[in-house]
């Protein structure tokens, strides 16, 4: 995904009665089509903890959070995806506290043969882009520190997009994935 933005960025300008800043988005709830399949993925694969299980639901989090995500059936069991061209969630982002641990996560995609959507350098971060098994966008991220997110001469920020080397971020946790990686690291955009 080395593409770049071809429209000038909005100005940015500050909100008159800001938010707090400790504000955070604490927990996502998506709807899918079946709950174990989509337990496979997010518990299986990506490694996240299940910390409680209800009629038509499931709750997992990282480090003993109650909930990071949440997952149900309420409205969706044995459902198909919204179509193209309708509104709803792009993407849900799951941030990686270091480098290192965004390449662990790439490694067990790897392993689990799913492939990657993109991957993507936007100088504040680095992306893996894909889709779970109810076709919803994901993101698992890490953000570099604030203090190398790139900036314009007047000192705005200056986000790109460019491909993010893969090799190079499997080499954080001394992998060799031409030994190992049998799955596409990317696939085709799909009819959706």
């Amino acid at each position: 995904m080395d593409t770049q933005t071809k429209t000038a960025p909005m100005p940015v300008v500050p909100a008159a009665n800001p938010i707090n800043a400790g504000v955070r988005i604490g927990h996502v709830h998506l709807k899918v089509a079946d709950i174990d399949r989509a337990l496979a993925f997010y518990c299986g694969v990506l490694g996240f903890d299940l910390t409680q299980r209800l009629q038509g639901a499931a709750f997992i989090s990282a480090g003993g959070y109650h909930h990071h995500i949440g997952l149900n059936t309420w409205e969706s069991r044995g459902g198909s995806p919204p179509a193209v061209g309708t509104t709803g969630l792009y993407h849900l982002a799951i941030l990686y506290p270091t480098r290192a641990a965004l390449a662990d996560a790439l490694r067990r995609l790897i392993e689990a043969k799913i492939p990657l959507e993109g991957a993507s350098d936007h100088g504040v971060s680095e992306a893996l882009y894909l889709r779970d098994p109810d076709d919803n966008g994901v993101e698992l991220y890490w953000d570099r520190p604030k203090a190398q997110w790139p900036l314009t001469k007047d000192g705005e920020l200056a986000m790109y997009t460019r491909r993010l080397d893969l090799m190079n971020l499997l080499a954080e946790i001394g992998q060799a994935p031409q030994d190992r990686a049998t799955a596409p690291l990317f696939e085709p955009a799909r009819d959706r």
